[in-house]
């Protein structure tokens, strides 16, 4: 892009217009994960819809490479393009509660934690992710899930709707009632048929106590551990999530300064119900063994929503291999102990997160979300400080992936997607919602305007 665009673009903003050597240039372009180093010829920062709708059109006019940042929490870094114009919606942060609908509505640049805040202060929350810094429109157009999935779906399964502004530069709003056709497309599809500016929330009462925190175990008792967790989990009501993971102890403040860097296995856990019966279910897993940490008590919703985010921190590198699971095997949980005694990184671990529930009683083409055959989510993820030790810390979640991938139903998460994994890997996540979401995307974006994201490329023709 030269100089002479993109002045013609600059007075059709409000917002402000970077280009390498501006300030805030290098803040705007990075993301989350450290492993993204891409350099757009310009980033637009969003104020409103009107900016959106001016750099989408300039974006097709000049026929330039367009991508969309939000929270820039996404693994494969789908925020930030090379040479072409990214739209910083980091700005759009507002969120609208009405309490008396239960609904949200909240511009694309928040993140979870901006929604969290608003709606307990009703008490109500909408079914978000577990990382409070991440951003609630990729979440959300991938699908979504968190610690009420078991009970209300996906994310995309509580949209009520989405505002939208397409490859041609219309503002329109998908509804059930309204385009109906796209916001099927818009409810796991990702950022292929537009620029979503705000989306609207269905909320559930909760809060603003639950029981919930975390509880770990030497990485020696994982063996007993994990077969006390495979019951739990089978016998869980939907109110109660509990997630799984190994690693080396972090040095948290809740657990003792002699177990830092040995291994370990720790649950996340939260209860939304009643409060009594939180803690009636809580107490056998705080009973269980010897625990070298505990933190499961009542505590507010918000700070259960952010009570990992410590070990997410901007700017290191990530990689992450994961796959849907139909269930627990003792073999996979063999292969889960196995890996996790491999790993080469202090910030690495193996989590395994449950979703059965709500989501499993819809049709498996309610959404493109789908794979409602789903009961959890395994995710490896590899988490290191310095680029020269990438090499190490890939092959180990190649490694563990490739002995756990035997136990998935064959589908995967869009959203935890890495940047190598290409068609193949995103017709496993769609499944048979591919060829609909292929036709859908000839319709509303039939020359592939939306493409730095998990592409679904318009079927031949046009709509």
């Amino acid at each position: 892009m030269t100089p002479a665009p993109i002045d013609e673009l600059r007075p059709r903003l409000r917002g402000p217009l970077l280009a390498a050597g501006d300030a805030g240039y290098d803040d705007a372009r990075a993301v989350w994960n450290a492993m993204i180093d891409r350099r757009p010829a310009a980033i637009a920062r969003c104020l409103g819809v009107a900016d959106v709708v001016a750099g989408v059109q300039f974006a097709r006019d000049h026929r330039l490479e367009l991508s969309i940042k939000g929270g820039g929490h996404n693994i494969a870094g789908l925020a930030v393009c090379d040479g072409g114009l990214m739209l910083d919606m980091s700005l759009m942060r507002g969120v609208w509660v009405d309490p008396a609908a239960r609904t949200a509505r909240a511009q694309a640049g928040c993140l979870l934690g901006d929604v969290d805040r608003e709606t307990q202060l009703h008490g109500l929350a909408a079914v978000l992710g577990f990382v409070s810094n991440t951003g609630l429109a990729g979440l959300t157009l991938g699908g979504g899930f968190g610690y009420l999935t078991r009970q209300f779906g996906w994310s995309c399964d509580n949209v009520v709707s989405i505002d939208l502004v397409t490859a041609e530069g219309r503002v329109v709003r998908a509804s059930a009632r309204e385009h109906g056709d796209l916001f099927w497309g818009l409810r796991g599809g990702g950022g292929n048929f537009g620029v979503a500016t705000s989306i609207e929330y269905a909320l559930y009462p909760l809060g603003p106590e639950v029981v919930a925190g975390a509880i770990a175990w030497r990485g020696e008792e994982a063996r007993e551990v994990l077969a006390m967790y495979r019951t739990l989990t089978a016998q869980a009501p939907p109110e109660l999530t509990c997630v799984a993971l190994m690693r080396l102890a972090p040095p948290a403040p809740w657990l003792p300064k002699e177990i830092h860097g040995r291994p370990i296995i720790a649950l996340f856990v939260c209860h939304t119900g009643a409060l009594a019966e939180g803690q009636k279910l809580a107490a056998p897993i705080k009973a269980f063994r010897v625990p070298v940490g505990d933190i499961i008590q009542r505590r507010s919703y918000v700070s259960q929503q952010s009570l990992i985010d410590a070990t997410q921190p901007k700017g290191r590198r990530y990689y992450w291999k994961s796959e849907y699971l139909p269930g627990l095997e003792p073999e996979l949980l063999a292969q889960m102990i196995e890996h996790a005694g491999r790993i080469v990184s202090p910030h690495s671990a193996i989590v395994l997160f449950p979703l059965d529930g709500a989501l499993n009683r819809l049709p498996a083409d309610h959404s493109p979300a789908g794979n409602r055959d789903a009961s959890l989510v395994l995710n490896i993820t590899a988490s290191w400080e310095k680029p020269g030790d990438d090499g190490a810390n890939i092959e180990w979640a190649r490694a563990a992936w490739r002995d756990m991938r035997p136990f998935s139903t064959g589908g995967t998460y869009i959203n935890f997607l890495t940047e190598e994994e290409g068609d193949e890997r995103t017709r496993a996540a769609y499944g048979k919602n591919h060829p609909r979401l292929a036709a859908l995307k000839r319709t509303w974006d039939p020359d592939n305007l939306f493409r730095v994201n998990k592409n679904i490329a318009p079927l031949a023709g046009r709509g």
